[in-house]
């Protein structure tokens, strides 16, 4: 054996195979509470609408859910496979654009059987200016735990996954603030929901090369 082996040997030797699903546990670790925490501020700070047991019969707001639910699922599951140094966001983009333009859709037919009177607050509602700034807020612990859980991976691209793991905090961020808001319109959703979660997704690609270098 030459020396070159002799140091290769003696620097593996102390190495362990990493747990089977490791990642995922340490990813779940970091989100999940962080999502609790996010839904307790939500409680503490503005609260659940007051007319909830009769909103939770109406259509318009399980789609308002399932929107940000379906970017927050999507969005994650990206954030794992950019996690490795092989992943990448795979066919992310494209489910995005599939899951907006169904919510485009949506909000076209609400608008077309609305009088013109209504537009506006459908359109704007009552909180256009303060709802992606508390869609950012929801969605800055989720962010923080995803980011932890990344440290302990090795994303290659770490813009692109900042970017990702911004976009699935802000998914999450924007249902936890579901719960409390009271915006009925699809046209509201589709545009200051999605900027919130742009909004985070910046927030994401900014910091990302500095808090997810390993």
């Amino acid at each position: 054996m030459t020396e070159t082996d002799d140091i290769i040997e003696r620097l593996v030797s102390d190495l362990k195979p990493v747990p089977r699903h490791a990642l995922r546990r340490r990813l779940a670790l970091g989100i999940l509470p962080a999502l609790g925490l996010s839904l307790l501020l939500m409680l503490a700070i503005v609260g659940l609408r007051v007319d909830m047991p009769d909103v939770l019969t109406q259509p318009v707001f399980w789609m308002k859910s399932a929107y940000n639910t379906l970017i927050a699922v999507a969005a994650f599951a990206a954030v794992f496979r950019l996690s490795r140094p092989d992943g990448s966001e795979g066919r992310l983009f494209g489910i995005l654009g599939l899951i907006f333009a169904a919510m485009a859709a949506v909000a076209a037919v609400q608008l077309m059987m609305a009088p013109i009177e209504a537009y506006r607050v459908l359109i704007l509602g009552s909180s256009a200016l303060h709802c992606p700034l508390f869609i950012i807020g929801f969605a800055i612990p989720v962010y923080a735990g995803a980011v932890w859980a990344l440290r302990r991976a090795a994303p290659v691209d770490l813009r692109l996954t900042g970017f990702v793991t911004g976009i699935a905090a802000g998914g999450a961020g924007a249902w936890v603030y579901s719960w409390f808001c009271t915006e009925n319109g699809m046209p509201f959703v589709l545009i200051w929901y999605t900027l919130g979660i742009l909004l985070t997704a910046a927030v994401g690609a900014v910091s990302g090369p500095r808090l997810l270098r390993w």
